[in-house]
């Protein structure tokens, strides 16, 4: 196996690890909405996802760690993506908002300050906007 392989199934992975973080935030509530359906399919495209991994995925979401990403953009990036399934359905339930505070941590927020960085993401993803705004907002904040 060369290290092409190993770097390219490590990345596979930490996207099919991400995929089930999302989904376990949309289970949250016990069912996946059409909104959430469809920002799921969006995500699997964007992610690489197999349509054998989703539905592996969707059946066994609690197996997958959330690996927390290396960069602070990249974490901000998989933050959002949370922040944005939160609000898929439009529907902002308590669950919901201390599931995505669980996930932060896992992604490598304190846990001293991952509260105000949720509600700040959940806010900033509230009022639409795009991912640069978002990375910039947040990284304000933390300054």
């Amino acid at each position: 196996m060369s290290i092409s392989d190993l770097y390219d199934s490590g990345f596979r992975k930490r996207n099919k690890d991400h995929f089930a973080a999302i989904v376990r935030v949309a289970m949250s509530d016990g069912v996946i909405s059409d909104e959430e359906k469809a920002f799921l399919d969006r995500l699997a495209r964007r992610l690489d996802i197999t349509d054998a991994q989703y539905k592996e995925i969707l059946k066994d979401y609690m197996s997958h760690p959330v690996n927390p990403p290396i960069t602070y953009d990249n974490r901000l990036e998989r933050l959002f993506d949370l922040a944005r399934m939160v609000y898929a359905d439009s529907e902002l339930g308590e669950k919901q908002t201390a599931i995505l505070e669980r996930l932060g941590v896992g992604l490598g927020f304190s846990s001293h300050n991952v509260k105000y960085v949720v509600d700040k993401a959940l806010a900033l993803v509230r009022s639409t906007v795009d991912l640069e705004t978002f990375k910039e907002e947040i990284r304000t904040m933390n300054r």
